[in-house]
């Protein structure tokens, strides 16, 4: 089993703790990781994108004007894709963007994600996080501390304060064990977790 460093809200040393190699010490596969990102990123899209063909536009139902003799181009309808306010050519339509992976595939991807975090060495464990009130300012000291710029922090329960306090830090996003997903684990450089979260991740992902 892998040996992290325990820090404290100081920075400061504090323990070490062993890491269940179930979760933290698979072996990686990339593979999986990219399907759980593209699945996350498709499934937030909307799909609700529509414009009109010429069959749908309104007007045109006439020849604008006879076919030969005028010195014009030959036209059949004034609602063609060439004119102004004619239908669009290939035309997006409302569509379902999801993808679809299986369970066993997304816990292996998560699992790979936080395996590639301990071998990184971009998992830091802090004993506790708790913030006596909200103040983005203690929020980003505590950061600071801990030399996580740009974190995904994991509680164990959702806490208001550090919630938000965290909030209005740029590059910096809370969730709960039973919220980290592929996508942000892998977008954010630091995953800054407490052992009560290191717990709850193993006991649910082990």
């Amino acid at each position: 089993m892998a040996n992290v460093t325990v820090y404290n809200m100081e920075g400061k040393e504090v323990g070490t703790m062993e890491l269940n190699d179930a979760v933290f010490g698979v072996e990686i596969n990339e593979h999986l990781v990219h399907l759980a990102v593209v699945r996350q990123l498709a499934n937030k899209r909307q799909g609700t994108q529509k414009a009109k063909t010429r069959s749908e536009v309104s007007g045109g139902g006439r020849k604008p004007w006879r076919q030969k003799g005028t010195g014009h181009a030959r036209q059949g309808s004034i609602r063609a894709a060439q004119w102004t306010g004619g239908g669009i050519i290939f035309a997006p339509t409302p569509r379902d963007y999801e993808v679809k992976i299986n369970k066993k595939e997304r816990r292996a991807a998560l699992k790979s994600a936080l395996t590639s975090k301990v071998q990184d060495n971009k998992l830091i464990v802090v004993d506790e996080l708790k913030l006596d009130q909200i103040k983005t300012k203690e929020m980003q000291k505590v950061l600071t501390n801990l030399k996580a710029e740009k974190a995904l922090v994991v509680t164990a329960q959702d806490d208001k304060n550090v919630i938000l306090s965290a909030r209005n830090i740029t590059d910096v996003q809370t969730a709960t064990p039973g919220t980290i997903n592929v996508y942000d684990v892998m977008k954010h450089g630091a995953l800054v977790v407490t052992k009560d979260a290191v717990a709850t991740i193993e006991e649910v992902y082990a």
